[in-house]
Formats: structure tokens, C-alpha cells, sequence
């Protein structure tokens, strides 16, 4: 082929260009027929987006239906790492790291995410925050709406209602043990996003729309809730106190109106709390309940009918039972006492006395009966059994202790429903704090009325509740615990913490309680207060715990519109004639 043939040269080229559109040829037959499904799904995989669908959370409410956890609207802040160019990624992080709280670092790696056209840089962004980042116009940094939750009280209730993590999972409380019902079923959308991140109008798009979760109505009353969680605040500062818990019941229904704890802290910002302030120490904290579980004994044997009010014992400071001592809180001299002031004055020797005229099969059957050793019922997270060892495994001394409240353990709850079970004639109702569901209309779906069970005869809880009078005099070990106009019934207790350092009670310090209720001659609220190891002032429950059950019990008596007592409390005798 010589230069001067362009013919030849124009030949060689054409079948050179012939060549190179058959090899063109070939391959776009390979896209469009052979491999085109396979090529069609990676297009439609990188145009293709799906987003979250969040469900509206159920909102959880008192019994008045004031709101102590809802959701409101929010935004959520995301990043198309394939928009965003290497060169404008420091600007991006400059700009949203301080706004919106986050770590540099972290932005950076979200922005950077190699393969990905969409991650989630925040959520639960307040709205008013989100327009200040769309208004810094980043190509590649967008909004989309969704829910955050809201506690609008504060620290009110928060031990109880719990907290939503920033997963948007329950954490604690009522929203971890009801997460499944309140947080319903999210959904998501497929999308079609063009090259520039927009949504193409007619492309591909797919749906399933969010199940909104069902709200939940408690049983509390806000503002004796209030209350309780302000005197349980207060008398743990000025005790010096480890913890303290109230717990306020109607003891016809067995409905909690109200449930303290301190320390608590607030679920808007939970992440500063201390993990033990989180938990509902009013079920959770299990702790020997000393003198107020005296009534357990007394109820046993009242019902068996081998002691009456006014037996008369005769009561030492200190007793022996096989090798080992048991004596009174106070020392005193020999005493006759009548089973009534063996309770009214708290005598651990005369409780003894007449726990020896049952066996103590019958009195471990009492103690289970009134519900120790086995969870109340109220559906609580943590809530603890406590303990009580099945009769065969108790030492030849252990019926002893366990008579006036010691080498037994319970939760709060587990107490204030001993008190609730005599003041509602012996007949023991599951205590509850649900009252039922409400869906997205509003509509609301009771839950069924709780479980009871008789545990001792009207006759029986009658005569305690007399007795029980007896303990609020002057003579008895709580006058503190009187209200102004209303009869007042219930029990001290002041019992020994077990010493971690030595398995024993020397230097363990105290648990101080008070479980009352009123009014005595038609009990309709019942009151139970706990302070875990009082270290400024006495530590008897008469004087530390009793005290905020009169500042509770007279506020939620004034909120019920429960009118004073119309009749005069009966004569106790304490002492015997001699």
C-alpha cells in the first residue's frame, strides 16, 4: 500500500472502523438482551431510596389524662455521601458538627460512607433546628420528618413512665416493658432519586404505611404523684438518706395513684443520670421490712383465734430462743402488755410471744398468702420476688425473726399491699396501674378489673385495724402519722440492714418505714413510706418515715375529697391491769 492509493487507504480504514462498531455492536447486544435484567436491577438499585416510615409512639398518660410522655414532630438529618464532593466535606463538618451537637470525627465518616447514597447523620431533631441546617443549602444534606419523645413534667413519674432511647426504643420504665404496644410498626417508602437527589415524580415508588402504637392510661393522679415525689425528695435530703419511695394505693381497687422514688431524674435527658437512679426502687429494691410486717404475724394469729386483742403477755426486754437473744428496740422492764400494745408499741419479744401459739407452717402460710416471696402483679420492669425460704429450709431460729419482719425480704410494693389487702376487709387485690389502652381515635379500651383473693375474714382485718389505731397515739411508737380530723391506722418499722462487709447486721445501718392508711373507720387511701439508711436524725420509721406519710396521705385525702371521720377512734388498751 503506497501513499499515493487512497483507495486502499480509505478501505483499510473503513474496515478498521467496521471492526470496532462490531465489537460496539456485540457488546450492546450483551447489555440490552443477555445480560440487560441483571444491568436493569443495578440501575434501578442506585436510582432506588428507601426511607424510614416512623410510627407515631402511643403517649402515656394519668388517669386524668394529663400527658407524662408523648410524641411530637421532629426531623431527621441525613447525608447522599454520592452528592457530596471530597473537597466540600470539611465545610460540611465546620458547619453541622456544633449545631447539631455531634462528634467531627463522626460526620466526616457519615458524609465519607464509601457505596451509599443515603445515611442518617441525627434524628429527633427539633424543627426549628432542622430549618437552620436546610437553610445552609448543602448539596447533599437533607430533612425528613419524623418523632421524638417528650416528657413535658420533668422528673415527675419518671421511674415509673421510664425513657425512649435514641434508638427510639423504650429504655426504662413503662416504655421498655410496654415497647412493643406503644411504639407500634414503622414503615418505609421506596423512592426513585434522579443523579442530583431529587425524586423522580413517575418512577418507581413503593409503600407500607406506619401502624401508630396505642397510647396507655395509667392509674396516677399527677398531682398526688406531685406530692409524694416532693416529700420523698425532701425527707431523703433532710434524713441523709441512701433512697427513699412512696407509694400511694386505693386499697378497694388496688390502684396505685401514686409511686416515688428518690433520687429519680429526668428522662429528657437521661444520659446524665446515674444508672441506679434509673430503676423503680419501689419494686425493684428489696429490703427486710422489720416491725411493719408485724401485722402479717398478728393477722395470723387473730385468724386462728388463739389470741384476741386484749391477751395479756407478759413482755421482757430480752428473750432466748435455743442459743441465741432476742430483745426490744428499747430496753425496758418486764411489761404486761395486751397484744394490742405488743403492736402499738412495736415489741419484737412480745411478737415472739405470740407467734409461738402457731406453728410455723401456718405462719410461712400467712406471709405467702399476704404475697411475699412472689411478684405483686403490676407488670413493673425489675420488679424483685424478695424472699422468703420455704418452711423446710428455716433454721430452728429463723420463725423467730421472720415474725417481726427480719431474715425476710421485700419490695415496696409488696408492703403497701399487705396494708391495702387489711384496710379492704382482708380481701387482697392485685394491685395495678394500667387502666386500659387508647388507639389513634382516641377510643379507650379498659383493662380488665384485677384479680382478688381473700386472705383473712372481715372479723379479723377489723380488730387489726383497731389495733392499728393504737400505734398513732400518743402511746404508740407513731403519733407523728396523725391528721387533723381523720382517724389514722397503720405501722411503724425500723429494721437492720445486713452489712455487706461482714454478712451480718452490726453497722449495716437501718431501713425506717411507715404503711398506714385512712380514714381507719372507712379506709380508702393507703400510704407506705420507705427510707433506706437515714444517717442525719433518728432512724425509727416513727420518726423519719412517718412524717411524710402524714404530709402525703392529708394532700391525697383533700385531692380525693375524702371528708374527715365522723366518729371517734376506740379506746386501745396497751397496758394490762395488773
Amino acid at each position: 500500500m503506497r501513499r499515493s492509493d487512497p483507495l486502499k487507504r480509505l478501505n483499510a480504514a473503513l474496515l478498521v472502523i467496521a471492526f470496532v462498531l462490531s465489537l460496539f455492536a456485540g457488546r450492546l447486544v450483551q447489555l440490552q438482551t443477555i445480560e440487560s435484567d441483571v444491568y436493569t436491577a443495578k440501575a434501578m438499585k442506585q436510582r432506588m431510596q428507601e426511607i424510614d416510615l416512623p410510627a407515631v409512639r402511643g403517649g402515656i398518660t394519668d388517669a386524668e389524662g394529663h400527658p407524662l410522655a408523648q410524641t411530637v414532630e421532629a426531623k431527621a438529618i441525613f447525608a447522599d455521601p454520592c452528592l457530596i464532593k471530597p473537597e466540600q466535606r470539611p465545610g460540611i463538618v465546620t458547619a453541622l458538627a456544633p449545631m447539631l451537637g455531634l462528634d467531627p470525627a463522626q460526620v466526616l465518616k457519615v458524609i465519607s460512607t464509601p457505596d451509599s447514597c443515603f445515611e442518617y447523620l441525627v434524628r429527633g431533631v427539633k424543627p426549628d433546628q432542622a430549618r437552620l441546617v436546610t437553610a445552609l443549602e448543602f448539596e447533599g444534606i437533607g430533612t425528613l420528618p419524623e418523632y421524638r419523645r417528650v416528657y413535658p413534667n420533668d422528673t415527675l413519674a419518671a421511674n415509673v413512665v421510664g425513657f425512649v432511647n435514641r434508638d427510639g426504643e423504650g429504655g426504662a420504665g413503662l416504655e421498655y416493658a410496654m415497647n412493643s404496644l406503644l411504639a407500634g410498626r414503622d414503615g418505609w417508602q421506596r423512592v426513585e432519586i434522579s443523579p442530583t437527589g431529587q425524586h423522580i415524580p413517575m418512577g418507581e415508588d413503593q409503600r407500607r404505611a406506619p401502624v401508630p402504637g396505642r397510647g396507655v392510661r395509667l392509674s396516677l393522679l399527677r398531682d398526688v404523684q406531685y406530692k409524694a415525689q416532693q416529700a420523698i425528695e425532701a425527707q431523703v435530703r433532710a434524713t441523709g438518706s441512701r433512697s427513699g419511695s412512696v407509694i400511694v394505693m386505693d386499697p378497694r381497687n388496688g390502684h396505685i395513684l401514686a409511686m416515688a422514688t428518690a433520687p429519680g431524674f429526668d428522662p429528657n435527658d437521661f444520659g446524665k443520670a446515674r444508672p441506679a437512679d434509673l430503676n423503680n426502687r419501689a419494686v425493684t429494691e428489696a429490703f427486710e421490712p422489720g416491725s411493719t410486717s408485724k401485722v402479717i404475724t398478728a393477722a395470723a394469729v387473730l385468724e386462728k383465734g388463739v389470741v384476741r386483742p386484749d391477751t395479756v403477755f407478759r413482755v421482757p426486754y430480752e428473750i432466748k430462743r435455743y442459743d441465741r437473744p432476742f430483745h426490744d428496740s428499747h430496753h425496758h422492764p418486764t411489761q404486761r402488755l395486751t397484744f394490742a400494745g405488743v403492736l402499738a408499741t412495736s415489741s419484737n419479744v412480745g411478737t415472739i410471744l405470740a407467734s409461738e401459739r402457731i406453728d410455723a407452717a401456718t405462719l410461712y402460710q400467712f406471709n405467702r398468702a399476704f404475697g411475699f416471696g412472689e411478684r405483686t402483679g403490676v407488670k413493673l420492669p425489675g420488679e424483685t420476688r424478695g424472699l422468703l425460704k420455704p418452711v423446710e429450709q428455716w433454721s430452728g431460729t429463723d420463725r423467730y425473726p421472720i415474725s417481726y419482719g427480719q431474715t425476710v425480704s421485700v419490695n415496696a410494693l409488696q408492703m403497701a399491699s399487705v396494708y391495702a389487702t387489711i384496710a379492704n376487709g382482708g380481701m387482697r387485690v392485685t394491685p395495678t396501674m394500667m387502666l386500659g389502652t387508647t388507639g389513634e381515635d382516641g377510643a379507650f379500651t379498659a383493662n380488665p378489673a384485677p384479680a382478688q383473693q381473700r386472705v383473712i375474714g372481715t372479723g379479723t382485718a377489723r380488730e387489726l385495724i383497731r389495733m392499728l389505731e393504737g400505734v398513732t397515739t400518743a402511746e404508740g411508737t407513731a403519733p407523728k402519722a396523725q391528721i387533723p380530723g381523720y382517724r389514722v391506722a397503720g405501722k411503724t418499722g425500723t429494721a437492720e440492714m445486713v452489712n455487706p462487709s461482714c454478712g451480718c447486721y452490726k453497722g449495716g445501718g437501718y431501713t425506717a418505714s411507715f404503711a398506714g392508711f385512712a380514714p381507719a373507720d372507712d379506709p380508702q387511701l393507703v400510704v407506705q413510706v420507705v427510707l433506706q439508711h437515714p444517717t442525719r436524725g433518728s432512724h425509727y420509721g416513727g420518726d423519719a418515715a412517718a412524717p411524710v406519710f402524714r404530709d402525703v396521705m392529708s394532700f391525697a385525702l383533700q385531692t380525693r375529697k375524702i371528708p374527715p371521720t365522723g366518729s371517734r377512734s376506740p379506746k386501745i388498751d396497751i397496758y394490762a391491769a395488773r
